[in-house]
């Protein structure tokens, strides 16, 4: 199982990047992954709804393959014991995932709804480079957790 990062533009704060990629690298060491940062297109191209649709098409692009779960506050909700025991479950499967981060404007309606699966990261609409830093979090207690360690309490 390959786990796929792919999310719409790179982070702005430099704090925020760091925190990034050191919990994508912790991650890491549990779950092969690949990030994919897809262009964000610039808001003066149209209106948000033309904004998600060529964001998505990029995303979508970087998916092929996997299975696609798209990150929106209005998914599944699961606890971080949930998150890792399902995580372990399309382990064994052998199913490559595809975690997908939409841009400012969110995920394009059509993209969120071929999703096989829909998760929630916080009941709040979270700006995507903290969604992405709640998520490459989640993935490393994940981790941790499947191999219970002390980490997650």
């Amino acid at each position: 199982m390959r786990v796929t990062l792919a999310v719409v533009g790179k982070p702005r704060d430099a704090a925020v990047a760091a925190a990034i990629r050191e919990y994508e690298a912790r991650a890491a060491r549990y779950w092969p992954i690949d990030v994919h940062e897809v262009r964000e297109e610039p808001a003066r191209s149209g209106v948000a709804h033309t904004v998600r649709q060529r964001e998505g098409e990029r995303l979508a692009a970087r998916c092929q393959g996997a299975q696609v779960i798209a990150c929106d506050e209005a998914g599944d909700r699961m606890t971080s014991g949930e998150f890792a025991a399902w995580l372990q479950r399309e382990r064994e499967r052998a199913r490559d995932i595809a975690f997908v981060i939409g841009g400012a404007f969110g995920l394009d309606p059509a993209f969120r709804a071929s999703a096989a699966r829909r998760i929630a990261l916080a009941p709040w609409t979270l700006p995507h480079e903290l969604a992405r830093l709640v998520l490459a979090e989640q993935l490393y207690r994940a981790g941790t957790i499947v191999r219970g360690e002390p980490y997650h309490k």
